[in-house]
């Protein structure tokens, strides 16, 4: 069985990050979106309603199970037997960014990156970008799903 990780923060998760899942998710046996928890980071949202909104975002695909992990992404895909690794690039400066892990996190592994790109209309879409937008009272919701802008705006104050 081949298996791959797809990791990130999902704060939230937008249909960018849903685009790169789904198109994974069809690319290998099994998927596993792997929601970082890093305590010294601040989120919007806590690492339980992250994988609780990725698990209602992705429910209709079979082949896909969602998942925390702290640490380094290289030892939860040896923990969980995963060939692979999964990123979305939305613009050459993702690539520049995310090259240099893939080849330390194959060179410490042998756990090999496989960039997807982001489909066109998604290109600038990124968590940090809608929650600022939505802070703003900006209209997000072609970006995330229902659920997740009602959590969203929900969560965020409203600044002027």
């Amino acid at each position: 069985m081949n298996r791959a990780v797809c990791p990130g923060s999902f704060d939230p998760v937008t249909h960018g990050h849903l685009d790169i899942i789904g198109r994974a998710a069809g690319l290998f046996d099994e998927l596993i979106v792997a929601v970082g928890v890093n305590p010294s980071k601040s989120r919007l949202f806590g690492p339980e309603e992250r994988i609780a909104l990725l698990e209602r975002a992705v429910a209709d695909l079979p082949n896909l199970r969602v998942a925390g992990f702290t640490g380094l992404v290289t030892d939860f895909c040896v923990e969980q037997d995963a060939q692979a690794i999964v990123k979305g690039l939305r613009a050459a400066s993702d690539f520049d960014y995310e090259m240099p892990m893939a080849q330390m996190n194959s060179a410490l592994t042998g756990v090999e990156t496989v960039f997807l790109p982001t489909s066109t209309r998604q290109s600038f879409v990124s968590s940090s970008l809608v929650k600022e937008v939505a802070a703003f009272g900006g209209d997000v919701s072609a970006f995330v799903p229902d659920f997740v802008l009602e959590a969203l705006t929900s969560r965020l104050p409203r600044r002027e």
